[in-house]
């Protein structure tokens, strides 16, 4: 029996290698069309992130109305920053999905 090296899987990522910070970022969020969604992801995002302000959240509806999808932009430091954001925002009883 021979020793063959072993096999490349394609399909295998390497998370670290996927972000290198700082970068550029844009984070997700899709919630109830609640009269304060937006304000609510954005205040946690100044939470953990510096500089983040309104002129850089972007909001879009659903085409029923029922929900809101909101784009943050900013600069991520880390990959804890990023987990402990998307922890908090998907704790909330209205977000459905943070990208």
């Amino acid at each position: 029996m021979t020793d063959k090296p072993p096999i490349a899987d394609n399909n295998s990522i390497d998370e670290d290698q996927l972000l290198h910070f700082p970068c550029d970022f844009s984070l997700k969020v899709m919630g109830e069309n609640i009269d304060n969604y937006a304000d609510y992801v954005l205040s946690v995002c100044q939470k953990h992130v510096d500089n983040v302000t309104s002129d850089k959240l972007k909001t879009r509806p659903s085409r029923n109305g029922k929900y809101l999808a909101v784009t943050v932009t900013f600069i991520a430091r880390s990959r804890e920053q990023l987990d402990n954001l998307y922890l908090e925002l998907n704790a909330h009883k209205h977000t459905r999905m943070a990208l």
